[in-house]
């Protein structure tokens, strides 16, 4: 099984019938363990996923959170080994294949990776993953996370040399992080918020989260709420109230997040069929929609992968959408 795992797994649980050895009865039901969700992550853990183990870093009052899984890439990609020392052919083949995955991010230090490279030994391929997020008022900040073998003594002192989005960053050697920011205080962060926690930690190429529902006009275009029929304005008058959402972006499946309790889970999941198109159209990049109203999951096919990424970067979703 990949990385990326089983949207079925995912949706439902599995029931497994044994037999016991030496015995006539009747098979024994075995029911699968799930494991009981945190309620809070207000430590930073390296072994969780990138969208899980950020949570203790992004302060409480952003609004948005963007994960790119460069590790991932690299394994769907065929470039498992890839590192900041692997041969320039190889490395430029791997950002080749990059616009074509579900990446919502090319790099932060993409843009001065030869400068990293050739003063301080250290490059964008060094990233295991990394974050960013945004809050009211335009506040912004953003995370990387280096592989162990990466020296953060060379890390530091290109961040002293103001080099790119280094300038002004904070060093924390002993996690490998690099943040834009001192991190948040424990209870500051959106890992305190049991909502978010529970909302992350899919394994995906991609995750973006938000808080709150999206505007009509930014998923379906200004003016087109007035010109639906009376058939779509009903489902949308329908609706549920959306406090947060995530969706992490695979390789072949596409695993969305609304929270448990979702009474409009089916209604948001035929949303797409029923409004205006999007741009590109919504029923083109991610198809064969399904949806769980217990644990508020949505999964679907993942047809275009960078068409998905660019749907989500602009908010062109049709289930976050506000109800009316």
């Amino acid at each position: 099984m990949s990385r990326v795992g089983s949207l079925g797994a995912a949706l439902v649980g599995v029931l497994l019938t044994l037999p016991l050895a030496g015995c006539s009865s009747e098979p024994k039901v075995v029911h699968q363990k799930v494991p009981t969700p945190e309620v809070v992550a207000t430590e930073y853990d390296a072994s969780k996923e990138p969208s899980a183990a950020v949570l203790a870093l992004v302060p409480s009052s952003a609004t948005t959170l963007t994960v790119t899984d460069f590790d991932q890439l690299r394994l769907v990609l065929g470039f498992s080994t890839l590192d900041g020392a692997t041969p320039g052919p190889e490395r430029e083949r791997f950002w080749r294949r990059l616009p074509r995955t579900a990446a919502l991010s090319t790099g932060l230090l993409r843009p001065d990776d030869q400068r990293l490279r050739n003063q301080f030994g250290i490059s964008q391929d060094d990233v295991a993953w990394e974050a960013s997020w945004t809050g009211d008022g335009g506040a912004e900040g953003w995370v990387l996370a280096f592989h162990e073998r990466v020296p953060m003594a060379a890390i530091s002192r290109a961040v002293e040399a103001r080099v790119g989005p280094l300038a002004g960053a904070v060093v924390d050697e002993s996690r490998h992080l690099v943040t834009s920011a001192a991190p948040p205080a424990v209870g500051e962060s959106w890992g305190a918020d049991p909502s978010l926690v529970a909302i992350t930690g899919s394994e995906a190429v991609s995750t973006y989260v938000e808080r709150g529902c999206t505007p009509f006009d930014t998923v379906f275009g200004a003016g087109m709420e007035q010109q639906l029929a009376a058939a779509p304005a009903a489902a949308l008058h329908g609706l549920d109230e959306l406090d947060a959402w995530s969706v992490a972006l695979g390789t072949e499946l596409v695993t969305v997040q609304l929270g448990p309790k979702r009474s409009d889970a089916f209604d948001r999941v035929r949303l797409a069929d029923v409004m205006p198109p999007t741009d590109p159209d919504f029923s083109l990049v991610m198809s064969r929609g399904v949806a769980d109203p217990a644990s508020g999951r949505l999964g679907y096919i993942l047809d275009d992968p960078a068409a998905a990424a660019r749907l989500t970067r602009q908010g062109h979703l049709p289930f976050t959408v506000c109800p009316s």
